[in-house]
């Protein structure tokens, strides 16, 4: 962690509670980013970045300093909208994981680095049907490039079982592309 993140965080600490500012400005787009791709929905995504600096307000005297601080709010997001979500729970309907079997990993690199416009709406499209913690998974490793061990740590999981999470959410995305490809014809 920084040391200037470190100097604020005990100057919150210390009484000086509008330092805590300088986090809201640092983080809140990113964490909004993280929320919205979740949610879906831009109320619940403003709410739940607002409940997360507040909680993260809350509870900054329980932060271990030797951790990075985007990390721990990360984490606090992610943990709130997961529990926002299972409170307004909209059932899913699992795909059955036999199917990645027969998936070959060149398939779905190929599909999935095709950068021409259909193949990149099918696959915002595949990406919308996702569950909510496979588009963070998504969300946190490609598109903010957060290394997998972050990730991870993000999560709650270990960094074998975000990988492997990683490469089934890849093939379920693939999945999701051909079904948005036959469901077109």
């Amino acid at each position: 962690m920084e040391h200037n993140e470190r100097h604020i965080i005990n100057e919150v600490l210390d009484g000086k509670t509008n330092s805590f500012a300088y986090f809201v400005e640092q983080y809140s787009q990113q964490i909004y980013s993280l929320i919205i791709g979740m949610v879906e929905n831009k109320e619940d995504a403003e709410e739940l970045t607002q409940d997360t600096f507040l909680k993260a307000f809350r509870s900054l005297a329980s932060f271990n300093t030797d951790s990075k601080f985007s990390t721990w709010l990360y984490r606090i997001a992610y943990n709130n909208t997961v529990s926002h979500l299972r409170r307004r729970t909209k059932e899913q309907l699992p795909m059955d994981e036999r199917l990645f079997d027969n998936i070959r990993d060149e398939d779905v690199d190929k599909a999935l680095d095709d950068d021409n416009n259909p193949q990149i709406e099918k696959l915002y499209r595949a990406i919308s049907k996702l569950q909510a913690d496979e588009k963070v998974l998504i969300t946190l490793f490609y598109m903010e490039e957060k290394p997998i061990s972050e990730t991870a740590n993000i999560l709650g999981i270990s960094e074998s079982n975000a990988k492997v999470k990683l490469h089934r959410t890849r093939k379920k995305i693939y999945l999701l592309m051909k079904d948005d490809e036959f469901e077109k014809e």
